[in-house]
């Protein structure tokens, strides 16, 4: 059984989270432009066994498309074009960067490292992605 992968897509960077090989826990594991992902998933994917990705499937709070809802589809194509031994689920996303903002305050960070967008921020929106995945599971 290999691991679950989590993309919180962005147009600049890109959260990503990851379980361990149990597939037990969900754990932030980078963020890389988003530029970047691709070339990164494709070594990441030679070094470690992953089952599933999982990509975050962003809606309005009315459920419309939002800004990013196309760029999504066109990554979860490619995904599959280059991918296609590992399953691509989208998991809907509302609220995962408010629910991280507040994992971080709980988690005394200061506010210099929550406005440290380009890192904790993105990958614990994966996390979170990843962690809902695992509960509907």
């Amino acid at each position: 059984m290999g691991r679950v992968l989590a993309i919180d897509l962005g147009t600049k960077r890109t959260g990503l989270a990851v379980t361990d090989p149990l597939v037990i826990v969900a754990s932030p594991l980078e963020t890389i432009p988003t530029h970047k992902l691709l070339d990164y998933l494709k070594n990441y994917t030679s070094k470690e066994e992953v089952s599933t990705i999982v990509l975050g499937w962003p809606k309005s709070l009315d459920g419309t498309d939002t800004n990013m809802t196309q760029p999504v589809v066109a990554m979860e194509k490619k995904l599959r074009k280059i991918f296609p031994e590992i399953k691509v689920e989208l998991v809907d996303e509302r609220f995962t960067s408010k629910m991280a903002m507040q994992s971080m305050i709980s988690m005394g960070s200061k506010k210099k490292d929550r406005m440290e967008k380009a890192g904790n921020l993105d990958k614990i929106s994966a996390a979170i992605i990843l962690q809902t995945y695992l509960e509907r599971k």
